[in-house]
């Protein structure tokens, strides 16, 4: 090792601020910016003395990759595209925590990009968000999941992508069921059970495949335990707090009124506490609640909300995990969703 060398191996980061460069590693570490980067992309060319040395300055100095510096010097993207239209904020923030969670410790970060799919470019917006960050793949969530037209944009972009959705649309290794009708199914069959034969649906909007999947699924398993929904019975909702107040009303006014109201998602059911609370009634003696999903505010709520437990979490993560998989896998087993009722405390059989 030359003089040179050695002073520069000896050198402290601590006049580095700011998390330092690449290039400040390089220095420090007396190697090449191409070692340092060998040791960051986990490269076996480099020796155990050597690596250990630089992982120790990069920890020191708090230098953190840019994943864009690194897609353009490796031609390839280290960016994960999460793009979605849902008007419920907690399912894509539990959504994004799954899809970090797999993320973490490979070098990839994940980028979001809301959209509005009823407006006329967001196919347009969504092809600019890939090709500007160069994305290395896209999670496509509920409802721009739904959208053939932007699946063939992505195929046609040569943009991998892992879609959710309630049924199967696509090919295993591109595809998460999340089997939403099953869920549904349960809820019918337990509500029944308790003896509720005046019951209320609030729907989502009807262009969302949850919900012709939800309320299809819910009910058809009460016509065949004998119980025929009238129209009225049935509202559709927004997948929002203020809808579900709005459908509960409605519901709530009717004569006889329902003694249980099922919501496709548990925003729309903390809607239906608050107009059963304007008007009186108490939950579960006067009024049984379900919701979908078994968010956080499915327990908060009191009394605790029956809900759907979709793992949400999950579905981010092994989205994440689809895209980051060897492409070359073939047709691999796709993750079983299997939604099951959580019932809890706003549930009890009807008043004679």
């Amino acid at each position: 090792m030359t003089r040179r060398s050695r002073d520069a191996s000896s050198a402290k980061p601590a006049a580095i601020t700011g998390g330092g460069t690449i290039n400040d590693i390089a220095r420090l570490a007396g190697v090449s910016k191409k070692t340092v980067s060998r040791v960051i992309n986990r490269s076996p060319l480099v020796q155990q003395e050597t690596r250990e040395k630089i992982e120790a300055l990069i920890r020191e100095v708090g230098y953190v990759p840019d994943p864009m510096a690194r897609g353009l010097a490796f031609r390839k993207s280290f960016l994960i595209g999460m793009v979605y239209d849902n008007p419920n904020a907690q399912y894509i923030v539990n959504m994004q925590e799954g899809a970090l969670a797999s993320l973490r410790g490979t070098g990839f970060e994940l980028v979001v990009h809301p959209c509005d799919s009823k407006s006329d470019d967001y196919i347009e917006g969504v092809r600019q968000f890939v090709l500007q960050h160069r994305l290395h793949g896209v999670i496509l969530v509920p409802r721009v999941s739904e959208d053939g037209a932007l699946v063939d944009m992505l195929q046609q972009a040569g943009c991998r992508y892992a879609r959710i959705a309630a049924v199967s649309l696509d090919e295993p290794a591109r595809m998460i069921a999340t089997n939403d009708r099953l869920g549904a199914v349960e809820v019918a069959n337990y509500l029944e059970s308790l003896g509720h034969r005046h019951i209320g649906l609030i729907t989502g909007p009807q262009r969302y495949l949850s919900t012709r999947e939800r309320g299809t699924g819910f009910v058809q398993a009460l016509a065949r335990r004998g119980i025929e929904l009238p129209p009225e019975h049935i509202v559709e909702g927004g997948y929002t707090f203020e809808s579900g107040v709005a459908c509960a009303e409605r519901l709530l006014a009717l004569d006889p009124r329902p003694t249980a109201i099922f919501t496709l998602n548990d925003e729309m059911a903390a809607g239906v506490y608050k107009a059963a609370f304007k008007m009186g009634l108490s939950i579960p003696d006067d009024l049984s609640v379900v919701g979908f999903d078994d968010s956080p505010l499915a327990a908060r709520l009191w009394p605790s909300l029956s809900s759907v437990r979709l793992p949400i979490r999950d579905m981010g993560a092994f989205a994440a995990a689809m895209l980051l998989a060897d492409e070359d896998a073939g047709a691999r087993a796709a993750p079983v969703i299997a939604p099951h009722l959580v019932a809890r405390e706003s549930c009890q059989p009807p008043r004679d």
